[in-house]
């Protein structure tokens, strides 16, 4: 029987991390038995991922590895099947095309994860790291720092409730052979006259703010209704705009109300598209009414974006209202109730009037190649160096902590990770004064910005002690 020919997916980790229910749930179907005990999953199994314009993918759930070989070590459950787990999850990783690590976020990083992390590289495929049970966007930054330290891509999600599914489905698809040549021919069609594809920003904001007008004003042309009636816009719409010779998709969005606001049920499901159209755009423009101020729910709106570290401008839109000899003090009033967050740029607009309407574009565009930028390892211990020279870490329980290096986890957006040899010597306001140092040494203004501290040694301490 010949053997089917489509790019092949392994997930693989230590037990009880949750595999078999995400394989489950990207195959859409109940294949492999899942139990909270370790070692239900014994061999392999295979099941195809399918998704209407997307190429298919093998995928193949195996047991849970110990890496300790001989039986009488492990679980309990597992005890006696190591050494066959093992051989066969190296039978499906030399079929492989991408190595997919899974960990468990609620019992955080363990040494056995990281000793499986150094085991997948000898192969020299690509690896993912799927970081399970992270339950929504609020438990990421919580849950997530120690696996940025293991030097993987990583997504968080959860297979018991969804979400993030799809993302990881993605980037999975992003990294495989076949997937990569169907997605490099989309974005051929998509690309513009020079070959660059076009750039997702969405327009979100709480209703009758002025998204549409916006929208309508940088086009050009009616592009979408516009009325004095908040909720015109339902659903969020992609419209295709030439700026500047670079083609951009915007997608504008329904109005975000809040929750106890949301009776309608087509409403609500507007407002889920727009947290969806946010999530998947390179940028957003959050715009916000000049005639009314800042309201809590604009500020409930801004907190959600930074906690989720999406790429995002403020737009005080309707700012011809406002007398042009106080735009500056409006700016001075604006900046002082959002110092929660000052990188993020804040631009006063109008639809109306054509007010700065030129500069939309060039900064999200700038801020764009901030998210994507890379710096190398040696430059920012360079930068670590002189940040500690500049400001020592203070006195905790008679000791300061000590820093090693700092590298760069990830991209898009960018995420720092310090080792250090005690992650709890590093106090809140030192931890502000490193993230603001980094930003200006390396030129990050307004880019969502993760930094995270890891303790140097815990695998080996961990280790000694198993």
């Amino acid at each position: 029987m010949g053997e089917i020919s489509m790019p092949k997916v392994v997930l693989l980790g230590r037990p009880n991390v949750g595999k078999s229910t995400l394989f489950n749930r990207l195959i859409r179907s109940n294949r492999a038995i899942t139990h909270d005990r370790p070692g239900v999953t014994r061999d392999r199994l295979e099941g195809v991922v399918k998704r209407r314009g997307e190429n298919d993918f093998l995928l193949v759930d195996t047991g849970g590895i110990t890496l300790d070989g001989g039986p009488g070590d492990g679980p309990e459950d597992l005890r006696g099947y190591e050494a066959g787990i093992l051989e066969q999850a190296k039978l499906a990783m030399r079929e492989a095309d991408l190595l997919c690590l899974v960990g468990n976020a609620r019992e955080g990083l363990n040494p056995l994860d990281g000793r499986l992390a150094d085991f997948l590289r000898t192969t020299g495929k690509p690896i993912l790291l799927a970081l399970n049970k992270v339950d929504g966007p609020d438990k990421e930054d919580l849950l997530s720092p120690d696996f940025y330290g293991l030097g993987l891509p990583l997504v968080c999600c959860s297979s018991a409730h969804g979400y993030n599914i799809r993302l990881l489905e993605e980037e999975i698809r992003a990294r495989l052979p076949g997937a990569v040549s169907s997605h490099a021919e989309r974005l051929e069609e998509d690309a513009g006259p020079d070959g660059e594809a076009p750039m997702r920003v969405a327009l979100i904001g709480r209703p009758n703010a002025g998204k549409s007008s916006l929208l309508n004003a940088l086009a050009g042309e009616e592009r979408m209704l516009v009325s004095d009636k908040a909720g015109t816009t339902r659903d969020s719409v992609d419209v295709r705009v030439c700026l500047g010779g670079r083609e951009l998709i915007f997608a504008d969005t329904a109005g975000i109300r809040r929750r106890a606001r949301i009776s309608d049920a087509v409403e609500r499901f507007s407002v889920s598209s727009a947290v969806r159209s946010s999530a998947g755009a390179h940028v957003s423009l959050l715009v916000l009414d000049g005639s009314e101020g800042l309201t809590q729910q604009d500020k409930r709106l801004i907190d959600l974006l930074d906690t989720r570290k999406a790429a995002f401008i403020i737009l005080i839109n309707k700012s011809d209202l406002i007398a042009p000899g106080q735009i500056q003090a409006a700016e001075r009033l604006y900046r002082k109730d959002l110092d929660f967050c000052p990188h993020i740029p804040l631009l006063f607009v109008s639809a109306q009037s054509g007010l700065n309407l030129r500069r939309i574009v060039p900064a999200a565009v700038a801020l764009r190649e901030e998210c994507l930028r890379r710096v190398g390892t040696g430059v920012l211990n360079r930068i670590m160096a002189q940040s500690l020279t500049r400001r020592q870490p203070p006195l905790v329980r008679g000791r300061r902590v000590k820093f090693f290096y700092l590298t760069q986890a990830e991209s898009d957006p960018p995420a720092f990770v310090f080792f250090v040899n005690d992650p709890e010597r590093v106090l809140p306001p030192y931890a502000r004064y490193l993230e603001k140092f980094l930003r200006e040494q390396i030129g990050l203004k307004h880019a969502p910005l993760r930094v995270h501290f890891r303790p140097a040694h815990a695998d080996r301490r961990a280790a000694g002690r198993d």
